[in-house]
């Protein structure tokens, strides 16, 4: 499988919280992702950029809060994460980079 400049559109960084820890004992890893893509994306950006089998993508959206900055009110942006399980066998380092 090639890597096309459209896989690292579709995932833009892994999220390391106590979570995504809890959750990579148990096979998976957390990556933000574009608001846009859809599961079948993610798995193949996935499959691409790391050489990895996937079993399954779950997402989730998390809608931005509405904040005050210096006065003014702001909000934030939505976000949303994709938990990957991988096949057995298979690993994801992130704490190193692409």
């Amino acid at each position: 499988m090639t890597v096309k400049a459209e896989h690292y559109d579709v995932i833009r960084k892994p999220i390391i919280t106590e979570k995504a820890t809890i959750a990579s004992e148990a096979g998976a890893v957390v990556f933000e992702v574009a608001i846009d893509s859809n599961k079948p994306q993610i798995k193949e950006a996935v499959e691409a950029l790391f050489g990895v089998k996937v079993k399954a993508v779950n997402t989730t959206i998390t809608k931005g809060k509405t904040k005050r900055f210096r006065g003014m009110m702001g909000r934030r942006r939505d976000v949303k994460k994709a938990y990957v399980t991988l096949e057995d066998g298979n690993t994801i380092d992130v704490s190193t980079g692409l």
